[in-house]
Parts: structure tokens; C-alpha cells; sequence
């Protein structure tokens, strides 16, 4: 359990995110994202150079990706800062925030700045040499749909390992099209009034088309979905419960968040009389397969870090791909689907990787500072049947 790693109120922001192939699919991720945290330490009269550490989370390969952490670092005006890339699939936002905590929390430095950038769309074409192979034939990879398709040790596609927990738990595809209906009507409380939830943390990204510049200045791509049409889809595996309208979609976009310590929050935040501590960490590796399985867990490990019942939490926000993720955390956990992603979460309004929990994590600190304050619980599921989890506390 963290002492001494603080979040500034408001210190943070997530862009909107954008449907594969959209409005930001012929950016750079770390260029878009560097840029992005720039106009937004400006739109702050921040210094960029407060920060001597950068932390990037980003998965999918951009061009001159191996430079990523400086040069982000350098991109957002910390000329002076080295930054790290971390890369854990879709807890890549949960791994970069508590590693920039461990690092308050142990000296390592005083000011952290976590940017997690990724775009799904237009993923690289790799080809690797093959010497042996007829001709020297090389063999080919799409690092988005290829991994999408087979993880090489559980020799299955990632829907396959939620019908598997599906199966195990006797879900149903009725389960699944009225979680779609409630999730998705969650996410329209954060459009109601203008959008004036997602208005506390939203910041637009900035793009050229053409000679102009444009704002995107809200998600882009969420589906609007009816019982009838759900009704309609088809499985998207035989014998299997999911459907195209019962998963996630991959999407665009970038997300930064500040760790500090205790001071320097105060000073950083837009209303120093609210305290956001990043308290624990919680991980956990299921059988092969089996990846929405290992949330719970993750996330029972993160309360009994923090000495925390789940009874304890006021918020819970969770990446759920695919619905088997959101039903099997509720049975475990002994959660009402209900009390669980008020405002939507990555089921509706998509999943660009990296800055997916951290939207999460912005999203359920924003509906505590609504609420008075409280403990928030953000976790999700992660390539290879992993998982992690994070515990932070607004008070």
C-alpha cells in the first residue's frame, strides 16, 4: 500500500476517443499524444518541466516508437526529463500510474507525468526475415489483428477466452444484450446537460485536415443499440453468446494523468480541498484461456492491499471487452451490474489500450468529487489471461 503518491485534482484528461479508422487514424499516437499534453500543461500555465519523470504507456507500434519516452517527454516541453515506456496490453494505464506512485512513494522522484497514447487504427505491417522458410520466404504479421486473433500460449482468440468464462458460468446471450442496454444508458448520463460529466476531464485533441485545424471534441463512434437490433445480431463465435453489439470496438486516443507527491498537489490542483491518494495495486493470472476470469481476482488483491471489502467501495469502473467481463466480476464479487460503470465505460465508448483505464480511473474520480468522496476501484483484464487492478481514494 502507497503513503505518499497523490493525484492534483484535475491534474488529468482523456481526449475523446474515436472509432477505428476515424478521425485520428492517420495520426501519430505518441506525436498526437505529446502534443495534446502540451496544449493542455498551456491551457494549466504549467511549465512542462515541473515534471522530471514521464512515464508513456502506449501498445501499438507508431513510427520511431523505440525513441517514445523522451521524446514524448520532449513533445510536451520536459526537454530535461527522461521518460519510460511501459506496454501491458489493456492494463498499460493501471501499471503506469501505480509504477508512477511507487516512484513518489520511494524518492525515485517528485513529479510524474503518466501519458498513455495509442492508436488501433492503421496498425504496422511487420515482416520478419525466414531464412528457412521456401525462398526465403519472410513471414508476415499485423500486429493489431493477428494478435487480436491468437494468443500464441493460450492458442485462442481473445473472444474465445470470454465464451470460455461464459460456459464456466452458464451465462446467457439475453445476459449479454441487457447489460449492452444498461451500460450503454449509463453512458448517456455523461452526454446529459451538454455533456457535462465528460466536460469535467474531456480535453479535444488537435488535428490538421488539410489546411485547417480541428478539434475532436467528443467520442466518436459509439453505437446506439436497441433490444430488437441486439436480438438480431449474430454470434460472433458458434455456440457462443457474444455478438458484434455484446464487445467493445477498437478505438483512438490518448489520456494523461499527474502523480505527485502530497505538496505538490496542493499546488497543482484546481481545488487543493479535495485529495486524490493512489493507495494499492492488485494483478492475477487465470487459467490458459480464460482472461475476463482473472479480474476478479486482481481486483480482490488490490482491496486486501489497501484493507479494504468491497463493501468499502463508492465507485467501480471496469474495462470490460467483452460482457462475460462485467457478468463474472458482478457473480464473484457479489456486485449488482447496476452499482458497477456508472457513465458507461470502455463496453460503449470503445478501447484504444493504454488510455483505457486511464479514462477509467478520471472518469471514477470525477464521480467521487460529485459524490463527497470515497474509494474508487478501477480494473480490467489484460492480454496473456492477465489482469490488473488499482485502488485510489478521493477524499
Amino acid at each position: 500500500m502507497l503513503t505518499k503518491a497523490y493525484v492534483p485534482y484535475r491534474a488529468y484528461y482523456s481526449t475523446p476517443f474515436t472509432r477505428w479508422q476515424g478521425a485520428l487514424a492517420n495520426e501519430n499516437a505518441l506525436v498526437l499524444g505529446g502534443n495534446t499534453a502540451k496544449r493542455f500543461f498551456e491551457s494549466r500555465g504549467w511549465d512542462a518541466k515541473i515534471f522530471d519523470y514521464v512515464i508513456l504507456g502506449s501498445t501499438v507500434y507508431q513510427k520511431l516508437w523505440f525513441y517514445g519516452g523522451p521524446w514524448v517527454a520532449a513533445l510536451m516541453g520536459a526537454t530535461d526529463s527522461p521518460g519510460v515506456l511501459v506496454s501491458q496490453a489493456c492494463s498499460t494505464g493501471t501499471y503506469a500510474i501505480y509504477q508512477a506512485g511507487m516512484g513518489i512513494e520511494t524518492g525515485l522522484f517528485n513529479n510524474c507525468w503518466c501519458l498513455m497514447a495509442d492508436r488501433m487504427s492503421n496498425g504496422p505491417h511487420a515482416v520478419w526475415p525466414n531464412p528457412t522458410g521456401p525462398g526465403g520466404q519472410p513471414i508476415p504479421e499485423d500486429w493489431v489483428m493477428d494478435n487480436f486473433k491468437a494468443d500464441p500460449w493460450a492458442g485462442a482468440a481473445m473472444i474465445q477466452t470470454a465464451e470460455n468464462v461464459a460456459q464456466e458460468h452458464g451465462f446467457t446471450r439475453e445476459q449479454c444484450d441487457e447489460l449492452v442496454l444498461m451500460r450503454q444508458a449509463q453512458y448517456y448520463d455523461a452526454l446529459a446537460d451538454d455533456r457535462a460529466f465528460q466536460r469535467r476531464y474531456m480535453f479535444p485533441a488537435e488535428i490538421k485536415a488539410g489546411k485547417k485545424t480541428v478539434l475532436v471534441e467528443a467520442d466518436e463512434g459509439v453505437y446506439h443499440s436497441t433490444k430488437e437490433g441486439l436480438a438480431a445480431l449474430k454470434v460472433a463465435v458458434p455456440g457462443g453468446i457474444h455478438t458484434v453489439g455484446a464487445q467493445t470496438h477498437p478505438a483512438d486516443g490518448n489520456a494523461g494523468i499527474a502523480v505527485t507527491t502530497r505538496e505538490k498537489a496542493r499546488e497543482l490542483s484546481a481545488d487543493p480541498k479535495i485529495e486524490i491518494q493512489v493507495l494499492s495495486y492488485g494483478y492475477a493470472r487465470t487459467k490458459k484461456a480464460f482472461m475476463p476470469a482473472a479480474v476478479s481476482p486482481s481486483a480482490q488483491m488490490a482491496l486486501g492491499k489497501a484493507g479494504l471489502r468491497i463493501e468499502d467501495i463508492s465507485v467501480i469502473k471496469t474495462h470490460a471487452p467483452f460482457a462475460a467481463n462485467d457478468l463474472t466480476m458482478a457473480k464473484v464479487l457479489g456486485l449488482k451490474l447496476s452499482a458497477m460503470n456508472n457513465y458507461g465505460n470502455s463496453f460503449i465508448w470503445g478501447h484504444p489500450q493504454a488510455p483505457t483505464i486511464a479514462r477509467l480511473a478520471i472518469e471514477g474520480i470525477e464521480e467521487l468529487a460529485i459524490k463527497g468522496g470515497g474509494y474508487l476501484l478501477c480494473s480490467g483484464c489484460a492480454a496473456g489471461d492477465t489482469a490488473a487492478s488499482i485502488i485510489l481514494k478521493v477524499g
